[in-house]
């Protein structure tokens, strides 16, 4: 039987006086090295800086996966990335073997990012979530990665983790603790919403709605709590 050896290595980083540590391995290295000079070309281009704050929100209908970074008080788009696959359809995950793709406001921090994923590189979502856990909903290892293959999870293409993974632990090693990713049915206009009045979700999706004004309105992350087995926000 061929043993299967991981190597995987953690950098310390120091912020506001914690260790924090991330993970990091030859595979994630050699991913950084490869994409970091033409990112930090198409990042002047645009007036943002390696390292910057980032999030992350996920559109299903148009499969799409926004990347987002800090500049001044603010968040700009910086790139939109194909989602390659996802399994199931619009509507939240809610148990074990559903199929279903999660949807609502999760957040990763750097110990679960994957630098030796079965599916090249990966960050785990933090599936399920206060919200999830309150409905008792079921599942677990929710990911975003490489490879185009999936069950519950959001694939990209190799090169676009690639790239998605280089700026998430650049934010890291620049002392961002949390990014947070939103994940949507479809953009959560009120138009849209309307096409799904007599959806079982229709309620789930007005309150999501609620975290995703208050990011379009001025571009700053809502403070996401959950209360009564719904998200609240500040």
């Amino acid at each position: 039987m061929k043993a299967v050896v991981i190597v995987l290595f953690l950098s310390l980083i120091k912020v506001q006086g914690q260790i924090i540590e991330i993970p990091s391995s030859p595979r994630s290295t050699e991913a950084v090295q490869r994409v970091k000079s033409l990112l930090e070309k198409e990042l002047n281009k645009k007036e943002l800086t390696w390292g910057a704050a980032v999030f992350v929100r996920i559109i299903k209908e148009n499969n799409l996966l926004e990347l987002y970074l800090k500049k001044g008080q603010n968040y700009q788009l910086f790139k939109s990335y194909p989602i390659c696959y996802f399994s199931g359809n619009i509507g939240p995950k809610t148990k074990q073997g559903d199929n279903q793709a999660p949807e609502g406001f999760y957040e990763v921090k750097p110990a679960q990012m994957n630098p030796n994923s079965s599916y090249h590189l990966a960050f785990n979502l933090g599936y399920p979530n206060a919200y999830d856990k309150a409905r008792h909903y079921t599942g677990d290892y929710l990911m975003v990665h490489g490879n185009c293959v999936s069950i519950g999870c959001y694939a990209m293409t190799d090169p676009k983790i690639e790239e998605i993974y280089a700026l998430m632990q650049a934010a890291f090693e620049n002392g961002q603790k949390v990014i947070q990713v939103h994940c949507f049915p479809f953009e959560m206009t009120v138009l849209n919403l309307e096409k799904y009045t007599t959806n079982k979700h229709y309620d789930f999706w007005q309150n999501l709605k609620e975290g995703y004004d208050v990011f379009e309105k001025n571009r700053t992350l809502p403070k996401v709590n959950v209360k009564d087995k719904k998200y609240v926000f500040e």
